[in-house]
């Protein structure tokens, strides 16, 4: 149930109707938007008379939350979220340029690769240090040795750093050396990893399933809101469908439809969610079209050597005439790179 608290409503008051709602054994979360005080009261709503609620004297109005996802809706929090994350406000004016190898290979290849996306125009490095292969004699990635070296790549370049982590266990270990936690397609549903990462205050990238409809999406990033952490932001990645051609079906549908539905930065990673490296370009210009927050760019300075997703790796030069382009088309919609 959603309550929204009359304008002026004193602090006092407020506590005292998040204190109520509590004891009636309702999860709470709170929000503000045009001076109100709005409250979200998820659990078994059923025990409470909301008559009685919408009668006490610091109540406004009671209503429904109808969608099953509460804390990521429009209708719970009317204003887009913006979560600051280095030199970017991810969901602000500035699009979100996020750059770098699929997998941290080595100390010269991943300082290149920074050196080349900051002097680009990137803000973010991603790089993964633990890979979820779908083979498993493929390269696992360098463990947290990947990590340190990514993180020393990026500090050297003012660069923040986003990575995947891939089990519970290792959340706080990526966090160490992480600014922003990755949530991989393959564990979007992977719920005790979701309960995890919302209990830390690190934000949380979480890119949409394979097959994942936009509200199952929507509900996993429930998950990790309603352990506290409303550090959330999505990435479309590209849905598996009958098309054999690219890798997936970058569905950039999804762009507007989760603006309307959510609050929540949304940004688009034409990587994956083509895996051919001369339609990247091309999809990520139509992504900051659509209305995207940003990118995730898969960036490689000899991607015929690369340990993995070499063929969809833009070379630095490709990546920075992109940027280029990107700049041209935030202008047009008021936005900046």
């Amino acid at each position: 149930m959603l309550v929204v608290l009359k304008p002026g409503t004193s602090e006092t008051a407020a506590a005292d109707a998040i204190t109520r709602l509590r004891m009636a054994g309702l999860a709470v979360h709170r929000t503000e938007f045009e001076s109100r005080v709005r409250i979200a009261a998820v659990g078994d709503t059923s025990a409470m008379d909301w008559n009685e609620v919408a009668s006490w004297a610091s109540v406004e109005s009671v209503a429904k939350l109808a969608r099953p996802f509460k804390l990521a809706s429009r209708a719970f929090h009317p204003h887009d979220t913006v979560i600051s994350v280095g030199r970017v406000a991810i969901g602000g004016p500035q699009l979100a340029i996020m750059a770098g190898p699929c997998s941290v290979e080595g100390e010269e290849q991943v300082f290149t690769i920074a050196k080349a996306v900051a002097e680009a125009g990137a803000t973010v490095m991603r790089g993964g240090a633990y890979k979820p292969r779908t083979s498993p004699y493929a390269f696992q990635g360098l463990g947290e040795e990947g990590l340190k070296l990514l993180r020393r790549a990026a500090d050297a370049h003012g660069l923040a750093v986003v990575s995947e982590v891939m089990e519970p266990q290792l959340v706080t270990l990526l966090a160490r050396y992480c600014d922003i936690l990755q949530i991989g397609a393959r564990n979007m549903q992977n719920y005790a990893l979701l309960r995890e990462v919302g209990h830390t205050e690190k934000p949380v990238l979480l890119k949409r399933g394979l097959s994942s409809t936009i509200e199952e999406w929507l509900l996993s990033a429930e998950h990790v809101m309603a352990q506290g952490n409303r550090q959330v932001i999505l990435c479309e990645r590209g849905i598996r469908t009958f098309e054999t051609y690219t890798r997936n079906t970058l569905d950039l549908n999804a762009v507007p439809v989760v603006k309307e539905l959510s609050h929540l930065p949304v940004i688009v990673d034409p990587s994956h969610g083509t895996g051919i490296r001369d339609k990247v370009a091309p999809m990520a210009r139509a992504a900051i079209a659509a209305g995207a927050d940003g990118l995730m760019i898969e960036v490689h300075h000899d991607p015929d050597r690369a340990l993995s997703d070499g063929a969809q790796s833009l070379y630095p030069a490709q990546f920075t005439e992109l940027v280029q382009q990107i700049r041209t088309i935030a202008e047009v919609l008021g936005r900046t790179v």
